[in-house]
């Protein structure tokens, strides 16, 4: 079956194409580095011919605000018009848990959009949100900084092993479309605040993590529950202290 892989280069997507190779699946690698411009829509048609299935994970967390609307509604379109000239059977995309109520927050607000453009699109196709990545809770600082402490909400979470989720969107390429939106996540309920304390003492971290309910997690104040999954959701096996013991987290995802 013949497979294309959009941002084949990033984090979830170099582990996808991993993991189709390895079950003998044709992999076309559509990232920018080999002339695939999913904004602009240089080389998707190309990329594309031919193509089975799509599994889009292009990473959007670098777009900003207004121009990342902007950005998204683009870049999506261009994937949209390409799979159905295509007539790709089955368009696999990657969002986030929270995209569908955290909604003052441009960037769950970019990922809503791609949503309802896919769903509004006549390409079969299923949509996986994920929880955050055990990667991203290495990367927190980038987006919490206050002076020399890291200020973080102490909301609930259940963190997800990244291959675990790279392997969830193989076994859904290989399936039926289900139309439909599906959410994955790790196997425990943590607190962000200690999770990210956890692994700071971990790394030898010299940042001080202060625990502060209204602290922001991209734009907005989250509750307890904001960024937890459904009852339905697919819950992955690796625990957080389990990923902590056999990575090196303070290396992990920094290379991104």
């Amino acid at each position: 079956m013949r497979m294309v892989v959009l941002d084949a280069r990033g984090l979830i997507g170099s582990k996808v194409v991993n993991a189709l190779r390895q079950r003998r699946h044709e992999v076309v690698d559509a990232s920018a580095e080999l002339g695939v411009n999913t904004v602009t829509g240089q080389g998707l048609a190309e990329a594309l011919t031919e193509a089975q299935v799509v599994i889009d994970v292009v990473d959007q967390s670098s777009w900003r605000d207004a121009p990342a609307l902007e950005l998204t509604a683009k870049c999506c379109l261009n994937i949209v018009c390409a799979a159905s000239l295509a007539r790709v059977r089955h368009y696999v995309a990657l969002s986030e848990v929270g995209a569908d109520r955290l909604l003052d927050s441009a960037h769950f607000r970019t990922q809503r959009i791609r949503e309802n453009l896919i769903e509004d699109s006549l390409v079969p196709h299923t949509i996986l949100r994920a929880t955050q990545f055990f990667e991203y809770i290495a990367r927190i600082d980038r987006f919490a900084v206050d002076g020399q402490a890291i200020r973080v909400a102490p909301t609930c979470v259940q963190p997800v092993l990244s291959d675990e989720v790279a392997a969830a969107l193989v076994d859904l390429a290989v399936s039926f479309p289900r139309n439909s939106t599906l959410e994955m996540a790790g196997p425990e309920r943590l607190r962000l605040d200690a999770t990210v304390r956890r692994l700071f003492s971990v790394t030898h971290s010299a940042r001080q993590v202060v625990t502060d309910t209204h602290a922001h997690y991209f734009g907005v104040e989250v509750g307890d529950d904001d960024l937890m999954p459904d009852d339905e959701a697919i819950i992955g096996v690796t625990r957080f202290e389990e990923w902590l013991r056999h990575s090196t987290p303070f290396r992990v995802g920094l290379e991104e």
